[in-house]
């Protein structure tokens, strides 16, 4: 027994040493292994590599995008602000051209005005208006024409229906103190009535309270810079509030009805203490009073306006210029959509030549090529001034 456990013995050791002989790789097995490994950790380092310079290149576009994102977003925003400027700013404006034929005097051609509008909306209830305009085509030393501010004034809407005006605005008297665009009137020119005894166009600077009393019924109070002359001419104390002299100021109040459709009636008063700003010794007050109607229905329309100035001064009193006044009437119809035809029929004195009452009948026709374009024809006869006699006058007017 012990022999065959002997031989058992001996032939499992020859039996593990042959497997272990066989199991063993040679030295060429051993240098094929170390190579394959050699190659595939050169494999992986050059991965490595570029792993590392994608990713370096990815932070480089992530950056870049993020320059370009935060450009874009600046001017977006600069775009914004533009975009918005633009929506809250307005531009208008208006223009005429006139052609005057004078039986007694020379013919003459005008550019008489054009005027640029310019307002800005700041907030729903704070906003902007400006009004500049350049009359008879050149300014200057010498030049015919002014550079004027007509208007330019903060609004503000302190509650429903009512608002502030700060600043230059133009005074609420009349009809065409506020609306004058060729278009809304009929003639060439403006009615003398509304140039010499209101005077048109006339603005000031100060504050001025406007609203809606009931439905249809406004007002308007303003505390303002009056007039400075000693000139028995009205006309002649605009100061434009240029460096106005503003020792008095002046008081204005106005009414409008339009509660009936059409129809527009209103009462204006003013008011100032001194009329010629310290000038001369003593006060001379002085009282504007206006009324007028403007009634339109259908193709009819009519316009009536009468004002006064009474004038409380020794030098006024006179000269006979202590009264002021002009009236006229103007009917009209529209014969189609674009043309219409008007009569006028006004008295007005101006002052400096109280001797002569003045009166004149204008008559015309208005074609519309457009609502906002329009080309005029009228004839004025005048009595009372030789120097402002028989005419044909031709324009053409525009607003925008």
């Amino acid at each position: 027994m012990l022999k065959r456990s002997l031989l058992a013995a001996a032939i499992g050791a020859v039996s593990v040493a042959a497997q272990s002989a066989e199991s063993t790789p040679s030295m060429a097995e051993m240098w094929k292994m170390i190579q394959a490994q050699q190659a595939e950790i050169k494999s992986l380092k050059s991965q490595l590599n570029q792993t590392e310079t994608k990713l370096e290149q990815t932070e480089v576009k992530v950056a870049a995008t993020a320059d370009a994102v935060e450009q874009t977003v600046v001017s977006a925003g600069a775009a914004s602000r533009v975009a918005s400027w633009v929506e809250k700013t307005s531009i208008g404006g208006y223009g005429e051209h006139h052609f005057n034929h004078f039986e007694d005097g020379d013919d003459q051609i005008d550019a008489h005005r054009y005027v640029l509008y310019v307002g800005h909306q700041f907030t729903d209830t704070v906003r902007f208006f400006s009004e500049f305009e350049l009359e008879h085509s050149l300014a200057g030393e010498g030049k015919p024409g002014e550079i004027e501010l007509e208007q330019a004034f903060i609004e503000w809407d302190y509650t429903d229906n009512h608002s502030v005006q700060i600043g230059q605005f133009l005074v609420p008297v009349g009809i065409l103190n506020e609306t004058h665009e060729p278009e809304t009137f009929y003639g060439t020119e403006r009615n003398k009535v509304e140039s010499e005894v209101i005077p048109s166009t006339w603005w000031e600077a100060g504050i001025m309270l406007k609203g809606e009393l009931a439905p249809g019924l406004s007002y308007n109070a303003a505390v303002h810079s009056g007039l400075k002359t000693t000139s028995t001419r009205i006309r002649s104390g605009r100061q434009k509030n240029a460096e106005a002299a503003a020792e008095d100021l002046a008081y204005t109040a106005r009414l409008k009805y339009t509660g009936v459709a059409g129809l527009e009636l209103a009462a204006t008063v003013q008011y100032q203490q001194d009329l010629t700003q310290g000038m001369v010794a003593g006060d001379a007050s002085a009282l504007l009073t206006e009324l007028h109607t403007v009634y339109n229905a259908g193709p009819f329309a009519f316009r009536a306006l009468w004002a006064e100035w009474d004038i409380d001064g020794t030098q006024f009193e006179v000269a006979g210029a202590d009264k002021l006044s002009g009236w006229y009437l103007e009917p009209s119809v529209k014969l189609t959509d674009n043309l219409g035809v008007f009569l006028r029929y006004s008295e007005w004195d101006r002052g400096d030549k109280m001797s002569t009452d003045y009166e004149s009948y204008d008559f015309g026709v208005n074609y519309w090529l457009t609502q906002n374009v329009v080309l005029k024809a009228d004839y004025t006869d005048t009595v009372g001034d030789a120097d402002e006699g028989d005419a044909f006058n031709l324009g053409v007017g525009w607003s925008y």
